[in-house]
């Protein structure tokens, strides 16, 4: 945890460096409107698709949201925090592992492009739920394998999921997920979103994230060659 933290107050001051260098752009002429991105111009009569949301843990957040922001389907992913019994926590203090919260990762996405079942699929195998408040280097209750469920069909496919992968023992060891509703989720603060993106030289980022990333390719190409009912579901790679 020692080195992420590191990492973590590195992100700080970068943001705050580039606060500083930020430079105003140039002002356009009073009555000039400039031109939308191409693409960017929504079609008058086309509606905006119905999003739904996910929330997911499974070790250090920036991992989590590096992967399943890649996802087709997945409109937004916001870092942050949820499960605990702290008001408004802060990096310093769910990491002191007394506020109940572990870092979790919260999803728009958009269920007629992926479904919830396919990203329990991406969640089972973007990091080991069999490890107890542990992910790789990062040790904590705050890095707990966890499902903070929306509804009853998130509570019920989860559900199902899991029993799926117990019958089948597809991981060596017994799942230690929680599966628990979402109460509250809180954003974590600003440097820490995006922050895969941003930090990708950074050694944490080469040594857990990229191999995480890599990984979601073959997941995806597993659940593009099968039905999504049957789709395989394998343990982590390494």
């Amino acid at each position: 945890m020692t080195s992420r933290f590191l990492a973590a107050s590195r992100g700080m001051m970068f943001a705050l460096a580039l606060s500083i260098a930020g430079q105003a752009p140039a002002q356009a002429p009073a009555k000039a409107k400039a031109a939308p991105a191409r693409g960017d111009a929504a079609k008058p009569d086309e509606p905006k698709p119905k999003l739904e949301k996910a929330t997911f843990g499974g070790g250090c957040f920036w991992c989590q949201e590096a992967v399943f922001e890649r996802i087709p389907g997945v409109k937004n992913v916001v870092s942050g925090y949820a499960g605990g019994h702290v008001a408004r926590p802060s990096y310093e203090m769910v990491s002191t592992g007394l506020t109940g919260h572990a870092e979790v990762i919260q999803i728009d996405f958009d269920p007629a492009v992926v479904a919830f079942d396919d990203l329990l699929k991406v969640f089972w195998q973007s990091h080991d739920p069999t490890t107890l408040n542990r992910q790789g280097p990062d040790e904590g209750t705050q890095y707990r394998s966890i499902i903070l469920y929306q509804n009853e069909e998130q509570k019920k496919a989860a559900q199902k999921s899991y029993e799926t992968l117990t019958a089948a023992q597809v991981f060596p060891n017994p799942i230690v997920t929680q599966l628990v509703p979402l109460t509250r989720f809180y954003p974590a603060e600003r440097h820490h979103q995006n922050y895969f993106r941003s930090h990708r030289n950074e050694e944490y980022c080469q040594t857990e994230i990229a191999p995480k990333v890599r990984n979601l390719q073959r997941v995806l190409e597993s659940l593009k060659a099968k039905p999504k009912a049957k789709a395989e579901i394998a343990p982590p790679a390494p």
